[in-house]
């Protein structure tokens, strides 16, 4: 099938375990407290805990932190998970609308990646919204991805490069991308894994036609996230906020991944499409039936991705 098979976006399509975890996630979410309402910080700090419908996170012993400057001056820590010799480094970016989330929140995937590309892993704990608004978190991002191409060599005997993230991660990812090489005459990230990103900060469609159902990531989240990510901007759709309105030539092979059932469905199709029409080498993987984060559940929609995902950053460092 191509990716734009319409039976990839049919109820048909939709497997029963996957219809099953939907189902069972629009139930664990429904009557959550919200982060907007609670407190960001509050809101952080219960999630670490454990207390709400997930788990608190596990930490991989294999993890080190190292701190390198920001372009304030502030410190920036990179979590970092790498094999004895690695063949390339992995600039990750984490999830979370910008607002939630952090580099040791996800060790595990971390660890996969490693173990199965062969990659020292390095996640960058950003500055966080509201406290620090836009442009603090691509800033850091940017400052990161920097250092990488100075000191990557010294630091992990490589200067093969790619980079990746999960939602306000990918997001972050495109924003990067863009920023090395607009600033820095950088073009040399091997690929890019681009996993339901948002591209498009002043709201697609699917965006603004997702409704408040509590399946994961709904369209009031979104409208929360954006405003306090991007409290004073009033034109959200500058390309260093929404990439897909950027200047795409240029750049590095990219995999775009989203389930049918995300937000941010038309995001990842559009900056798909963009990429492409720009000359540049993609791949597009549609999962039927995938919410927001469905890659972070154990479940096989998410072996099949993120098996895909790793397949695409073995082919790009050759």
């Amino acid at each position: 099938m191509t990716p734009f098979d319409p039976a990839l976006f049919s109820p048909d399509a939709i497997a029963p375990e996957t219809a099953e975890l939907n189902e069972k996630m629009v139930a664990l979410l429904t009557g959550q407290p919200e982060w907007w309402i609670a407190g960001p910080e509050a809101f952080r700090a219960a999630r670490r805990r454990g207390e709400g419908p997930f788990p608190a996170p596990v930490m991989s012993p294999r993890a080190r932190t190292m701190v390198i400057q920001g372009k304030d001056g502030n410190e920036i820590p990179l979590r970092i998970i790498a094999p004895a010799n690695p063949r390339g480094i992995y600039l990750h970016l984490h999830g979370g609308g910008w607002v939630l989330g952090g580099a040791d929140m996800q060790d595990p995937m971390l660890e996969r990646i490693a173990d199965n590309t062969g990659q020292a892993v390095v996640s960058v704990e950003y500055r966080l919204a509201p406290e620090d608004p836009y442009p603090a978190g691509p800033d850091d991002c940017e400052a990161a991805a920097a250092w990488l191409v100075q000191n990557g060599k010294k630091e992990f005997g490589t200067t093969a490069l790619t980079v990746g993230g999960e939602s306000a991660g990918a997001h972050l990812t495109l924003v990067t991308i863009l920023r090395m090489r607009d600033r820095y005459g950088y073009a040399g990230w091997r690929g890019a894994n681009v996993v339901y990103c948002a591209s498009d900060l002043s709201m697609t469609p699917s965006q603004r036609q997702f409704g408040n159902r509590r399946l994961v990531l709904r369209t009031i989240d979104m409208q929360q996230f954006y405003n306090a990510f991007l409290p004073t901007v009033t034109d959200r759709r500058v390309p260093d906020i929404s990439p897909l309105y950027g200047d795409l030539k240029g750049l590095c092979p990219a995999l775009f991944s989203v389930g049918t059932k995300d937000a941010l469905v038309d995001d990842t199709l559009f900056m798909h499409a963009r990429w492409v029409a720009a000359g540049n080498e993609a791949e597009l993987a549609i999962y039927p039936g995938g919410a927001h984060g469905f890659t972070l559940f154990p479940n096989e929609l998410s072996k099949a991705a993120t098996t895909k995902m790793d397949a695409f950053l073995n082919r790009v460092l050759g």
